[in-house]
């Protein structure tokens, strides 16, 4: 379970105590009692068995698939995959793939219902971006209508895995995932799926391998030291 709902479930169950022995009947304790074990079932966070092979992209959240979509980039085009959590859905998310977390960045916005389409430009959301397997996955942790608060535990630099917990978002919101345009989309819109078990796209084996090569050569690049201008080569 998520810290979280330590806190605020037994925070309750001590106000459900208080009101008990306050009133000198349970009737009064009803309320916070329910809400005590809706937060702990809320912050449930399930093992889950991760898949295994090259090229595998999993599921960032739980929740319903509500769009598959070929997109326009900067960086030329995407395909994304938005997945929608309600308040029932486990809401802790995980990585899609192994890599180097390379950006980290946080948006300010507004808190539009997360089935809107306009949410994934207009609303709160943390971007993030990992690099490994020979790919490059950005996935938006996305606030909705109810969702205040976006959770992302690492930092630009760290290493994470394929399905490892990375982050939460709390109570109902949006998690969308930009893929390589390459990429064989493995849902659809209107199928459940689980974070970090769920196979979500598979990106071909000739990609990878061209992704490799590009992503040494820019590791190898980064490394080489700068030559200002009067240093002696």
């Amino acid at each position: 379970m998520v810290r979280d709902g330590y806190i605020y479930g037994l925070s309750l169950l001590a106000v459900a105590a208080a009101l008990a022995w306050a009133t000198g009947t349970w009737v009064w304790s009803i309320v916070p009692v329910l809400l005590a074990g809706f937060f702990l079932w809320f912050f449930r966070d399930p093992q889950r068995a991760i898949p295994r092979g090259e090229g595998l992209v999993v599921s960032p959240a739980d929740g319903l698939v509500t769009e598959t979509v070929r997109i326009e980039t900067p960086q030329g085009p995407r395909q994304r995959i938005s997945i929608f959590l309600n308040v029932f859905d486990v809401h802790v998310n995980r990585s899609p793939i192994a890599g180097e977390v390379t950006a980290v960045r946080y948006q300010k916005g507004k808190f539009l219902n997360a089935m809107n389409q306009e949410c994934a430009e207009r609303n709160e959301q943390n971007i993030v971006t990992v690099q490994g397997e020979g790919m490059e996955i950005v996935f938006k942790q996305i606030a909705g209508l109810i969702a205040r608060r976006i959770v992302f535990n690492h930092r630009v630099g760290d290493r994470v895995e394929r399905g490892q917990r990375v982050g939460l978002i709390k109570f109902g919101s949006r998690t969308d995932i930009i893929l390589p345009a390459e990429a064989e989309i493995r849902v659809k819109t209107g199928q459940r799926v689980k974070g970090g078990s769920s196979i979500i796209a598979e990106i071909p084996e000739s990609e990878l391998a061209v992704g490799v090569t590009t992503q040494r050569k820019t590791a190898s690049a980064s490394a080489q030291p700068e030559i200002e201008e009067g240093d002696q080569v």
